[in-house]
């Protein structure tokens, strides 16, 4: 009973003292931040050797194979029935949504492109979380918003010659799907420790993404290199497990806001990892855009307080 009391007051969870260290969470959520940022340079090396459909499956697989033999290892009980809703919620967020769109996504995007477009994510996480515990933003709060959401517009408009296509619809419902994960995880985290959260949404999805494995893998073709290995062990064990861990651990010592604040600074690191890694050339425009996303952001984020 005591730990069903702490499932259902949503409100109080994200409003509770930290019990350790604010810089604690702050080292752990940019740990995340940073593995989150090699994300879609990952992905594009994957790409190379995988079909969309087999790198998503084969990477929910390895990292539920990852969290399923640490639970087992340290003999972790199954969490009470009262979380498990929540946990269905990150695992169709971040494990097979985000993924998902963001792979199909890169398919016609550029990492660049997508980065700046995903800069979204923060303020998408913050609105979600002030549904989630009731919360009213200020009225600078929806101004900062908006502006921030028409500058992303204007930008995947202008780089899609004048309309958006589909890689823009696929990013932009990540957005909201990624958020949801987020704060549902967010949630979870102060009353069960963040890699459980994501380890058990990862097993949840362990039945699916096997199926899905064994399908797409007969369907696309496989070319196993430097490249398309290592991007693939990344976003399993690097993006899917161990970038997850340290972030749920950082949004639970610090709170869902201030966490997503720090991810400010994701779609500039993605974007000298698109540059370093790819190879790849940044037009004049996805910079200043992701300064303006994150100037329009960051006064969010103090209205927030």
């Amino acid at each position: 009973m005591r730990v069903q009391s702490s499932a259902i007051a949503p409100s109080r969870i994200a409003v509770d003292a930290p019990e350790r260290p604010a810089s604690f969470g702050v080292v752990q959520a940019a740990l995340g931040v940073t593995a989150f940022s090699l994300t879609f340079p990952a992905t594009a090396w994957g790409l190379e050797g995988f079909g969309p459909w087999s790198l998503v499956a084969v990477r929910s697989v390895l990292a539920a194979l990852i969290a399923g033999g640490c639970l087992l290892a340290l003999r972790v009980p199954l969490p009470a029935r009262a979380h498990w809703p929540g946990l269905a919620v990150v695992g169709a967020g971040v494990v097979v949504g985000f993924p998902m769109l963001t792979t199909l996504a890169l398919r016609t995007s550029t990492t660049a492109h997508a980065a700046v477009v995903v800069g979204l994510l923060p303020l998408t996480t913050a609105l979600f979380s002030a549904l989630r515990t009731g919360s009213r933003p200020s009225r600078t709060f929806w101004t900062a918003a908006l502006a921030g959401a028409a500058v992303v517009a204007a930008f995947t408009v202008q780089q899609s010659g004048g309309a958006l296509g589909g890689a823009d619809l696929c990013l932009f419902a990540a957005l909201l799907v990624c958020a949801a994960g987020y704060t549902e995880g967010g949630r979870l985290a102060r009353v069960m420790p963040g890699w459980q959260v994501i380890g058990w949404a990862l097993v949840l999805c362990l039945p699916l993404g096997a199926a899905g494995a064994a399908v797409a893998l007969s369907y696309e073709p496989v070319e196993l290199t430097a490249h398309s290995v290592g991007g693939l062990l990344w976003v399993a064990a690097g993006s899917q497990f161990l970038g997850l861990v340290v972030w749920y651990r950082g949004m639970a010592v610090i709170g869902i806001p201030k966490a997503s604040q720090l991810q400010l600074a994701q779609p500039l690191l993605t974007l000298v990892w698109s540059v370093l890694l790819l190879g790849e050339h940044l037009t004049v425009a996805a910079p200043l855009t992701a300064a303006a996303v994150l100037v329009c952001i960051a006064v969010t984020q103090r209205a927030r307080g």
